[in-house]
């Protein structure tokens, strides 16, 4: 019998599968599509090679300590290079601010635009560090399987105004409106509105700043093959191209996946990177328990949805930074449009992603690889026809990148492709087309977040940005450390007695 299964192979899964394999525990990856990585796929044509998803890698430790549960190095399997500025933000009305981990060339570019704003950051700073240490070094792995383990913690995340909003707690130490949207941006990159989401999430600056922004030699999914080539060195075995139909529970308990195909597989455990609606909804249809759960979830708030677009071109722009965030002509009335809007905003802001400019292998010689995309409202939201509406978006933000910041791109385009909300739903299965579950508001953090563990249906696990403590690598890696933990102290109690 199969020991545990792990259902869908994004950052979290195969972190989770690692860990579990490290243990002694003998883990089988089951993953839809064809190749590994969820929403980390990558595809490729005409020579480019496109990350399909994550770009920015933050805390390579947390990566690193998965490698070394094994005695192995992350250096061994990928080569992470380090990206320099972190990102470029541009402003339509020319400003630009270059985001680089250098004291004192922030405080240079922040007193020149606002001389009084270079106290004010170094304070935010010191807000975030201490957030970060909180939030994310004592908590980001720990995790909050009932309600006293949350009102433990309770009275340090008042302390440090958790009730607060992100751009909420920037605007107290910053006053110039172009630094409050570059210092608050970033619970974006997690699914958060900044005027909405808990300021714990101004952590990700600190996190930044502390160890600094990478990019995998050969992208993002290069470090998915080197740790799927770990999980195997480790005995570990992964399917591609089966679909899970079913988690079967008897009695109470998990006791094994049934695919699409009718085979059936007995296991002992079962973890979901799936979606966790997708997952209580469909996956455990005929259990009353998640029918109950998903009824529930479904009545929460979820993260935006993205619309992106893969392109290669023809010459190698050397005027582009590897990150760059194109803040449209509104901030926080685009915001309120995006995650509570019926329908597509006019305007948009952009977060273009070019990555030959730190790797070149991506494209073909003289070519260059980007993604650009556009957060746009989930489907449960805004009822948008994206399958007319899609090519539509895609010409629009062409045509604006062409006339700002491409010049060319239509001449120069070689190939292109889209991903919208209803990819979102069909290929990933997430619900409403969100891009990162859960929204990341207080009240659906830590311990009212769907747990690491099931408290009802035993044997059932989650891992991803569905659970504690949210999306983006570090969270995800960070839940497999959490429900990894819950299952191997489970395991081992259970082969004591």
């Amino acid at each position: 019998m199969i020991k545990a299964i792990v259902i869908g192979s994004g950052f979290g899964g195969l972190a989770l599968a690692i860990r579990l394999q490290s243990a002694g525990i003998d883990t089988l990856i089951l993953e839809k599509r064809d190749k590994p990585g969820g929403r980390a796929y990558v595809y490729e044509d005409q020579g480019f090679t496109f990350d399909a998803g994550p770009t920015v890698i933050t805390d390579p430790t947390a990566l690193e300590e998965v490698f070394a549960l094994s005695g192995n190095r992350l250096e061994d399997y990928v080569r992470m290079l380090p990206v320099n500025p972190f990102y470029r933000l541009c402003w339509e009305d020319g400003y630009r601010f270059n985001y680089v981990n250098d004291q004192d060339e922030l405080d240079r570019q922040i007193g020149l635009k606002s001389p009084s704003d270079v106290a004010g950051y170094g304070k935010f700073l010191a807000y975030s560090k201490a957030v970060l240490q909180e939030g994310y070094i004592k908590l980001g792995h720990v995790p909050f399987p009932d309600f006293r383990s949350m009102i433990r913690v309770a009275p340090q995340l008042i302390k440090l105004e958790s009730y607060r909003s992100v751009y909420g707690i920037v605007s107290r130490f910053i006053k110039d409106p172009h630094l409050r949207q570059a210092f608050s941006f970033h619970s974006l990159l997690v699914g958060g509105n900044p005027f909405e989401t808990s300021s714990i999430y101004a952590l990700i600056h600190a996190l930044e700043r502390q160890w600094g922004v990478f990019f995998p030699e050969g992208g993002t999914g290069a470090l998915i093959r080197g740790m799927l080539k770990l999980f195997g060195e480790l005995g570990g075995e992964i399917r591609l191209n089966v679909e899970v139909d079913e988690i079967v529970v008897e009695q109470g308990r998990v006791a094994a996946v049934r695919l699409k195909s009718g085979e059936q597989i007995a296991c002992l455990l079962t973890a979901s990177n799936a979606d966790v609606v997708h997952t209580y909804d469909r996956l455990m249809r005929n259990d009353s328990v998640a029918k109950r759960k998903a009824v529930s979830l479904k009545k929460m708030r979820f993260s935006m949805s993205l619309f992106v677009i893969y392109f290669g071109l023809k010459g190698v722009r050397n005027d582009l930074e590897h990150h760059t965030v194109l803040f449209g002509p509104r901030y926080r009335e685009l915001l309120k449009d995006i995650f509570h809007g019926d329908e597509l905003a006019e305007d948009f802001s952009l977060y273009l992603h070019a990555p030959t400019v730190t790797d070149p292998s991506l494209a073909p010689p003289g070519h260059s690889a980007y993604y650009v995309l556009a957060p746009v409202p989930h489907l449960g939201h805004a009822d948008i026809d994206w399958n007319t509406e899609g090519p539509r978006y895609r010409d629009r933000i062409l045509a604006y990148l062409e006339q700002h910041y491409i010049p060319d791109l239509k001449r120069d385009l070689v190939t292109s492709r889209i991903f919208t909300p209803y990819d979102f739903r069909e290929e990933l299965n997430a619900h409403v087309g969100s891009a990162f579950s859960l929204e990341p508001v207080l009240w659906q953090s830590a311990y009212f977040r769907t747990h690491n563990k099931d408290q009802q249906i035993k044997g059932l696990y989650f891992v991803g940005a569905g659970t504690h403590p949210g999306a983006g690598i570090p969270g995800v890696v960070g839940s497999a450390k959490a429900t990894a933990r819950i299952i191997v102290d489970e395991h081992l109690v259970q082969r004591v007695s």
